[in-house]
Formats: structure tokens, C-alpha cells, sequence
């Protein structure tokens, strides 16, 4: 089971986010308990006030009215009493009843509940004049402004929020642009390409590490691919010198004993292994060439497709004759601008490929034309099928079909690939409608 991919910039900006709301919600809530500290303080003090007024103003002065304002700005109700009577009070008193309770408890703060609202009471007594001040207001007014300064901040938080956000995700962005150009330069590496990779500029000390083993990777591998080339050549040329000498020794044999019938027909054998080794070894020489080959060297000029058939025809008639294979051609002469030899080793080892896994009396259809903008060279046979397994590994080097009578070297179709691929075309494998393998290729 796969899991789907996590986008590390995604995840640094939720981060960098998260990071930054627990901080904020963290700042709102001590900001919560402290402004409701300090407003407790400082209300609390204003009752207190109010009451040390009441017991020393001379209520029928502006002590008075002074009294009222302060009890009206801040929704502060209060009761001056002695023992025997009531000596004044708010323009609205709530709390007789209570006041009533509260003049036989001890001075100082308090809360009281009451009309289903809490409310914070004051109570002071002169022990000298025997006056009794009980202050009370609702709680709920000490905070309504506070909660309109809360839900400001929290505006003003989100707002911040959001503009960090956009700032994040710019910012992030810009840096991750290294990392975007390092996987380009990565993802453009191939075969034909495995110099160093060079950390683009500002350099970011954690993909250091990561730049340099992929730059030890990519030295041990084109150190590898130039001794896998170095060893085809080699070997192919150690080899080519032994082969021409037996080929030569054979020679020499068949002259001297075609008298005798069973003898040619062993070194015939003999020939044959000889010649099916000199073409392993040619192929081995043209993909050791072919390999290190970079498309935009490539020598090119235009090709007719139809004299380039007929051409690669000539060259196999012996093999047509041999087994008598009828060759349908239907195509509009077209022309393709490619590398001359290269093509003709391709169609030519696609006609050989095709004549030899036809049966005796056989056909082989060639069709070629313009199809979207496109040259289409079509080559099928028939034959006794192909398995969808067979055509999955058409055209890995030393493939051939299990079962097959047919000698070959499986080098053949692999060099067609690699021909088409420096082209820039594609190469096309299926079943025939006639029986055989249908190859297509497409070329500019």
C-alpha cells in the first residue's frame, strides 16, 4: 500500500502557521488574565473610593454630585447608613434586601448573586461615627468593554494570521527555488549528461551532503558506463582478429575437401557459428558506437524512404530467394531527414528480423507514408503469433524468444531502438493481423 507524497513546503508553511497561532492564542489568554486582573484593580479601587467619599463628603456640597457622576460612569450603585437609619443612596438601589445581609458581615469584597447576575460588593464601617457603606456593581459591566477589546484583538490576530500566511508562503517559496533548480538539474541528467551537479546560488549547507554523494553517484557511473564501452570495444576487436583467422582456416578446409559431402556439410555448421559470431561481434561494435552518441552531433541530411528501401532490399535478396518470401510494398515516396547509415542498419535489421522468423513461402508487408505530421515506416510478417511477454522484452540486448529455431544474435532490435531514439522518433511493437510481429516507426 503506497502512501501518497507530503509537500515539505506545504508542511514548513502548516508548521511555521501552527507555530505561530499557539503563540498567539498563548499572548490572547495571558492577555485575557491580565487585563482582567488589572480592570478587577482598578474598579475595585473606584468602589473603594467612592465609599472613603461617602464617609468623609458632606453630601449636600458638590462632594455630592461628584459621587453621583462617578456611580453613573461606572453603573456603581451605593448605600450610606448609620445603625438607626438610612442617610443616602444611589438613584437606584437593587440590593436592599441584600443590603440588609451584608451589614452584619465583616468589611471588604465580596460577590453576590443576585437577580441571576454576579455582583461585586464593598463594604466599609466608620466604628467612630457608626457609619455603614455597602458599594455594589454587576460584574458583567467591569468587562463589557474589556470583551469589545477582546474581540478586537482577536481581529486584528487573525488579520495578522493571514498576512503571515502570505508572507510564509512567499517567503518559503523564494527559498525553495535552490531545491526546485537542484531536481531540475538532477531530472536532465543522463547518459550523454553525467558531469557534476553544482548547488545553484544562495548554497543551503543541508543539501551539501545530498549534492555531493550525488555527485560521487554520477562519477561511478560514468566511470562505469566508459569501462562497460571500453570492454565491448575491446573485446570485440580482441575477438574479431581469432574469428577472421578460423574464417580463414575454413576456407582453406572447404577447398581442400569438397570431395567429400559429409565433411563440407560440418564445416558448412562450422561457417554458419562463425558468421553468427562475426555478427554478434559487429553489433556489439555498432552499440559500443552508438551508446556514448549524443543526437545533436549527429550528422543528418534527407532521405528518401523509398529508395532506402529498395536499397535495403538488394542487400537481403539472397535470404528472400532462399526462402522464397513474397515482399508487399505500399507506400508514397516520403523523405526523412536523418543520419543515412544509421537508418539503413535499422530497416535492415528490422527486414532481416522479419525474414527470418517468416516461414518458407511466406509474406512480408512493408508500408510507409505521411501519418500526423509524421513519416511512418510499417514493417509485419506472417508467422505463428507473439505472446504480449515477448513484446514487453523486444528489444533488450541478447533477447530472443524461447522456443525459437531462428538464430540470431538478440542484438538486432535493440540497435533499432537505440538508432530511432537519437532520432528523436519512436519505435512501435505488436502482433500482425497476419500472424507475425507488426514494428512501426515514426520518424520526423
Amino acid at each position: 500500500m503506497t502512501q501518497s507524497a507530503v509537500s515539505l513546503q506545504s508542511k514548513l508553511i502548516k508548521t511555521s502557521m501552527l507555530s505561530s497561532v499557539v503563540a498567539g492564542l498563548v499572548a490572547f489568554i495571558l492577555l485575557i488574565g491580565l487585563s482582567i486582573y488589572q480592570t478587577m484593580q482598578v474598579q475595585d479601587e473606584i468602589m473603594d473610593e467612592i465609599a472613603d467619599m461617602l464617609m468623609i463628603s458632606d453630601l449636600s456640597t458638590t462632594s455630592g454630585s461628584q459621587i453621583d457622576e462617578l456611580s453613573e460612569e461606572f453603573d456603581i450603585q451605593y448605600q450610606l447608613s448609620n445603625q438607626t437609619m438610612l442617610l443616602t443612596q444611589s438613584a437606584q438601589f437593587d440590593l436592599h434586601a441584600q443590603a440588609n445581609k451584608k451589614s452584619n458581615q465583616q468589611e471588604g469584597y465580596s460577590y453576590i448573586w443576585f437577580e441571576h447576575k454576579l455582583w461585586r460588593s464593598y463594604q466599609a464601617f466608620d466604628h467612630e461615627t457608626k457609619l455603614n457603606v455597602l458599594v455594589t456593581q454587576p460584574l458583567d459591566i467591569r468587562f463589557k468593554d474589556l470583551s469589545q477589546s477582546f474581540i478586537s484583538y482577536l481581529l486584528i490576530l487573525f488579520s495578522l494570521w493571514l498576512m503571515q500566511w502570505g508572507i510564509s508562503h512567499f517567503l518559503i517559496k523564494k527559498q525553495f527555488k535552490p531545491i526546485q533548480q537542484l531536481s531540475k538539474d538532477i531530472a536532465e541528467k543522463s547518459a550523454h549528461d553525467l558531469s557534476l551537479i553544482h548547488q545553484p546560488q544562495p548554497e543551503l549547507k543541508e543539501l551539501q551532503p545530498m549534492v555531493n554523494q550525488l555527485n560521487q553517484m554520477l562519477t561511478r557511473l560514468d566511470q562505469s558506463l566508459i569501462a562497460e564501452q571500453r570492454f565491448t570495444a575491446d573485446a570485440s576487436h580482441e575477438l574479431r582478429s581469432p574469428l577472421s583467422a578460423i574464417q580463414m582456416r575454413l576456407q582453406l578446409l572447404q577447398r581442400q575437401y569438397t570431395e567429400i559431402p559429409e565433411l563440407k556439410s560440418q564445416l558448412q555448421l562450422i561457417q554458419n557459428d562463425v558468421n553468427r559470431g562475426t555478427q554478434v561481434l559487429e553489433n556489439l561494435l555498432l552499440l559500443a558506437r552508438l551508446d556514448p552518441m549524443d543526437e545533436v552531433q549527429l550528422p543528418r541530411n534527407w532521405i528518401s524512404v523509398d529508395t532506402l528501401t529498395q536499397d535495403v532490399l538488394k542487400t537481403l535478396e539472397p535470404l528472400v530467394d532462399e526462402k522464397q518470401i513474397q515482399i508487399h510494398i505500399d507506400g508514397e515516396d516520403c523523405k526523412i531527414y536523418a543520419n543515412a547509415e544509421l537508418i539503413f542498419i535499422c530497416i535492415r535489421n528490422l527486414m532481416d528480423n522479419a525474414i527470418r522468423y517468416s516461414p518458407i513461402h511466406g509474406h512480408i508487408y512493408i508500408c510507409f507514408g505521411h501519418l500526423n505530421n509524421q513519416i511512418f515506416f510499417e514493417i509485419e510478417n506472417d508467422g505463428q503469433g507473439v505472446t504480449q511477454d515477448v513484446l514487453d522484452r523486444l528489444g533488450e540486448r541478447f533477447y530472443r524468444a524461447l522456443g525459437t529455431q531462428t538464430q540470431g544474435s538478440g542484438l538486432g532490435l535493440s540497435i533499432c531502438k537505440k538508432i530511432i531514439a537519437l532520432h528523436q522518433g519512436q519505435i512501435e511493437f505488436k502482433s500482425s493481423e497476419y500472424g507475425g510481429l507488426n514494428v512501426t516507426l515514426y520518424l520526423h
